[in-house]
C-alpha cells in the first residue's frame, strides 16, 4: 500500500524529471574505486562511488549497478541514505541535486528545489549529510539544513540557522532527546532547537551550544558525540563537551548502528561499545595500498569504503582478511583517451589543459577492456609512466600497443603487461631542460607498413616514426611553420592518409599540418588563416573520411578540406564549412562549438564531440543529423566529451566524458573486401523475433552493393543499395557500412508472409554475387 501512495504522489507532483533513453543500447562502464559514501539496508549495502552507485545483496552475494543507464544525473555525490521504511535509497550530491532510487524498479526521481533556489549560491549547494527522523529528512549542507518529507516526496522548510539568520555550513545532524543538533565548520559551533518546534525557521530558536569548528555529531543510544577540527572526539554531557579521544589524523565518518559507534579515519576504522570502549580497530591492510573514506557495520561483517578498491569487507572475528567488492569497471571515472578493438577498449587517465600543460604531473596507470573484463594496470606497474594519455595498437601485431607518456615518454605494453619506457636514455626522444617539462609524448597512429608515427610537443623535431620490429627511428622537423621548439606544446591528433601524408592537428597557433616524406623531398604545409576560411587556428581534431575528405575541429566551429589530393600544390587552398537547413534557414553546422574529437564509422558518417553540447552523429556529407546526445536526453553522464572510439566489428562507439565512460549501440560496422563472409542473422527468423523492430541483420557486406530480397518464387520484397538505401532514412531495407538491416515488410509496406526469402547480393566493383537463403516463421 506504501508504494502505491508513493508512486501516486510522483504522479501528481511537478517534480523535474529527466528524458533520457534508458534502451538497451546503452552501456555504462564506471569506475567504483573510490568510494564517497556507505549506506545499510534491506539486506543490501549501498556505495557510492565519484557518480555510480552500487549495491551488494548480503544474502545472495549479487551485485547490482545504479547509473546513468538507470537515469542518474552523472553529477559528483556527496552523500547517500537507505531508508528502510519507505526501501528507497536517496542520493545528494555537490551541486545540491538530490535523487531518489527505489527499490526494484527503473525509476529514479529527480529534485532540483535546491539547485532553482536563487538565494543560495552555487557554491553553498552542497549536500553534506542526510539524518532520517519518523518521515521526514534533515538534510545538512553547506548553507544550512533542508528538510524533505518522504512519506510526500517533497520539500518542507528551509533553516538558515547561523547568527542573524545567515547561511552556515551544517556538516550533520542527529537526533538527541528532544532535540536536534547540528555540527557546524567556520567557528560555527554545535546547534540546537527542540525538535518539535514548528518554527524551526526561526534562527533565533537554535541555541548555540559550543563554538569552534565540528565535522560531525552522531547520538549512540543516552551518549551524543561530536568530531571537531582538531583531531578529538568529544561526548556531549548536558551541553558541555568532554574529550575522549585524539585521532593520529582527522576523522572522516562518524556513525552509530545498531550498539556501536564508528569513527573512520583515513587509515584505520575504530569501532567502540556503548560505554566508548574500543572494540575494534581496523587499520590498512600492506596487500591493499588504500586510504579508507567511510565503514558500516552488519552482523558480524565491517564494511570500508576505500578510495582505490571500492569496498573492502573484513570480520569482527578475523580483521586482519580482506576482500574486495565493487563491480567489474576502469580504474577512474575521468577518461582521457580511449581507443577501441574488436570486443575491447584501452583507456588512460593522462589528462593535459587545452594549453597541453600537463600539471601537477599525475600517475594513474590504464585500463583494458577486453571480452567484457576490466583488467587495470595501476601507476606501480607501469614503469612510473606518468601522464599517459594517446594509445596505438600496432595493426601487425595486435597484442602490441603503445601509450603515449606527456611527461616521461613512449610506453610499450605486450599481451596487457607493460615491458619497456622508451625515454631519453634509450631512444632520441628528448626531455626539454630548460624548464625540465619532460617529454611531452602526445597524438600518435600506425601506418599501413607497422610504423608508429609520433607528435613531440616543445621538440625541434615534432614528428618521429618508430620500427618496432627493427627499433629503428626517425625524426621530422617542421622548422618552416613552427621555427622555434617551445612555440608549440602539443598536437590533437595524427592522422595517415592513404597516400601517406600525415596530417597533424595543431592546438596552438598553427592550425592543422599536411606532412608527406615524398620520397625524401619533405613537403610540409599548414592551414590556419582566417583568409583560408579557418575559425580559429587552434585545431583539436582530424578525422579522414573514405572520400579522402579531411574533417578539422577547431576551437571555434567545424571544417571540411574536400580535396586532399592537390593539398601540397594548391596555392590558394581554403577549408569548407558545413551549411545545412534549419526552419528554412542557412546555417553553418556546429558553429562557434568547441570540437574535442572526430571519428567516422563504417557507413562513413560522422561522431562528433563537443566540450559542453554532448556528442552529434552527422550523416556522411553533415547535411543530417542523426542523433544528437546529451546528458539531458541520454545516459551521457557529461555533455563534455572528451574522446570517442568505434569498434566497428560489433557496432559500439565507446564515449569517454569528463564524468565517465558510456558506450552506444550504433549496430554500424566497416564493410568488407568481399561477400564471401556475408550472412543473415537470425535465421530462421521465429515467432517471437519482433523482426520490425529488431530487424534482420545482414552482415559482413562490401562496400559498394547491391541488396535485393525475394520471395521463393522471385517476387521482389525489397532492394537496397549502398550509396543510396543509407541506414536512418526510414528505408524497410537500409545499408549501413558493412552491415544491411530488414525490418520485414515488402514493398507495399505490409511484413511478409512465413516462407523462405532470397537474399541476393551482388557488389556493384567486383561484380561478385553472393544468394542467402532466410528463413521466415511467423
Amino acid at each position: 500500500m506504501l508504494r502505491r501512495i508513493i508512486f501516486l504522489i510522483i504522479i501528481l507532483i511537478p517534480f523535474k524529471q529527466r528524458a533520457q533513453d534508458f534502451s538497451a543500447l546503452w552501456e555504462g562502464h564506471f569506475s567504483y574505486n573510490q568510494i564517497k559514501d556507505i549506506s545499510r539496508g534491506s539486506n543490501k549495502i549501498f556505495a557510492a562511488s565519484d557518480n555510480a552507485i552500487f549495491s551488494l545483496d548480503l544474502q545472495t552475494n549479487e551485485i547490482n549497478e545504479i547509473t546513468t543507464i538507470n537515469g542518474l544525473s552523472g553529477e559528483i555525490i556527496s552523500s547517500i541514505l537507505y531508508s528502510e521504511t519507505y526501501q528507497l535509497l536517496i542520493i545528494g550530491y555537490e551541486n545540491g541535486l538530490i535523487e531518489i532510487a527505489f527499490d526494484n524498479d527503473d525509476n529514479v526521481l529527480t529534485i532540483v528545489d535546491i539547485i532553482d533556489k536563487p538565494t543560495i549560491p552555487p557554491t553553498s549547494k552542497k549536500i553534506n549529510h542526510f539524518n532520517e527522523y519518523q518521515n521526514l529528512v534533515y538534510i545538512s549542507t553547506n548553507y544550512g539544513i533542508s528538510v524533505f518529507d518522504l512519506e510526500r516526496l517533497e520539500f518542507g522548510d528551509t533553516y538558515f540557522i547561523g547568527d542573524g539568520g545567515i547561511q552556515i555550513q551544517v556538516t550533520q545532524t542527529t537526533i538527541f532527546g528532544d532535540y536536534i543538533y547540528a555540527s557546524c565548520l567556520d567557528g560555527n559551533g554545535i546547534r540546537k532547537a527542540l525538535v518539535t518546534n514548528p518554527n524551526l525557521i526561526d534562527f533565533q530558536n537554535w541555541q548555540l551550544v559550543n563554538s569552534s569548528s565540528w565535522t560531525s555529531i552522531e547520538a549512540q543510544g543516552d551518549k551524543l558525540y561530536a568530531i571537531n577540527v582538531d583531531r578529538k572526539i568529544y561526548q556531549i554531557i548536558n551541553d558541555v563537551i568532554n574529550e575522549r579521544f585524539l585521532y593520529s589524523s582527522a576523522p572522516l565518518d562518524l556513525r552509530a548502528l545498531d550498539d556501536s559507534l564508528i569513527v573512520t579515519t583515513r587509515n584505520n576504522v575504530f569501532i567502540y561499545d556503548t560505554n566508548f570502549n574500543i572494540v575494534l580497530q581496523v587499520s590498512v591492510d600492506t596487500n591493499f595500498s588504500t586510504l579508507y573514506t567511510c565503514a558500516t557495520i552488519e552482523n558480524n561483517s565491517i564494511y570500508i569504503g576505500t578510495r582505490e578498491f571500492g569496498i573492502l569487507e573484513t570480520t569482527v572475528t578475523n580483521p586482519t582478511v580482506f576482500e574486495e567488492i565493487h563491480p567489474d569497471g576502469p580504474l577512474l571515472n575521468i577518461p582521457f583517451s580511449i581507443e577501441a578493438e574488436p570486443n575491447g577498449l584501452w583507456v588512460t587517465f593522462g589528462e593535459y589543459d587545452v594549453f597541453y600543460n600537463p600539471f601537477p604531473i599525475n600517475s594513474r596507470g590504464f585500463s583494458h577492456l577486453s571480452n567484457n573484463q576490466w583488467i587495470n594496470n595501476r601507476y606501480s606497474e607501469v614503469l612510473e609512466a606518468k601522464c599517459l594519455n594517446k594509445i596505438s595498437i600496432n595493426p601487425l601485431n595486435t597484442s602490441q600497443v603503445f601509450i603515449s607518456s606527456f611527461y616521461s615518454g613512449l610506453l610499450e605494453v605486450n599481451d596487457g603487461v607493460p615491458t619497456f619506457l622508451y625515454d631519453e636514455t634509450n631512444s632520441p626522444l628528448e626531455v626539454e631542460i630548460a624548464n625540465n617539462l619532460g617529454i611531452k609524448v602526445g597524438a600518435s597512429s600506425f601506418d599501413t607498413n607497422g610504423l608508429l608515427w609520433l607528435s613531440i610537443g616543445r621538440d625541434k623535431n615534432q614528428l618521429k616514426s618508430f620500427n618496432p620490429s627493427s627499433n629503428q627511428w626517425r625524426s621530422f622537423s617542421f622548422d618552416a611553420i613552427i621555427p622555434n621548439a617551445t612555440d608549440n606544446n602539443g598536437f590533437a591528433d595524427v592522422i595517415i592518409g592513404p597516400d601517406q601524408t600525415k596530417w597533424l592537428a595543431s592546438a596552438f597557433s598553427f592550425g592543422f599540418i599536411g606532412f608527406n616524406e615524398n620520397n625524401g623531398n619533405q613537403l610540409t604545409k599548414a592551414i590556419y588563416k582566417e583568409e583560408q576560411n579557418m575559425p580559429s587556428s587552434a585545431v583539436t581534431a582530424l578525422a579522414l573520411d573514405k572520400r579522402n575528405q579531411l574533417w578539422i575541429g577547431t576551437f571555434r566551429g567545424l571544417r571540411v578540406l574536400f580535396n586532399t589530393s592537390n593539398f601540397f600544390t594548391d596555392d590558394d587552398i581554403e577549408v569548407q564549412e558545413i551549411i545545412i537547413e534549419e526552419d528554412g534557414i542557412a546555417k553553418e553546422l556546429l558553429f562557434q562549438q568547441f570540437i574535442t574529437d572526430i571519428k567516422v564509422d563504417g557507413s562513413n558518417n560522422k561522431w562528433v564531440g563537443t566540450d559542453d553540447s554532448g556528442l552529434f552523429y552527422f550523416s556522411s556529407d553533415g547535411q543530417n543529423t542523426i542523433f544528437h546526445f546529451t546528458k539531458e536526453n541520454s545516459p551521457l553522464p557529461s555533455n563534455s566529451i572528451r574522446d570517442i572510439a568505434l569498434d566497428d566489428t560489433n557496432g559500439i562507439v565507446y564515449i569517454a566524458t569528463s564524468r565517465g565512460l558510456v558506450s552506444f549501440k550504433s549496430g554500424g560496422s566497416s564493410p568488407f573486401e568481399d561477400l564471401s563472409n556475408s550472412y543473415a542473422y537470425p535465421n530462421p527468423v521465429r515467432p517471437g523475433f519482433n523482426i520490425v523492430d529488431e530487424k534482420v541483420k545482414i552482415k559482413d557486406i562490401s562496400e559498394n552493393v547491391n541488396i535485393k530480397i525475394t520471395d521463393i518464387e522471385g517476387n521482389l520484397v525489397a532492394e537496397a543499395q549502398s550509396r543510396t538505401n543509407q541506414r536512418y532514412r526510414g528505408y524497410n531495407l537500409e545499408i549501413d557500412g558493412g552491415t544491411a538491416y530488414w525490418n520485414g515488410k515488402n514493398l507495399a509496406n505490409n511484413v511478409v508472409a512465413s516462407g523462405v526469402y532470397l537474399i541476393m547480393l551482388s557488389d556493384l566493383d567486383t561484380f561478385e554475387t553472393k544468394v542467402i537463403k532466410l528463413m521466415v516463421v511467423r
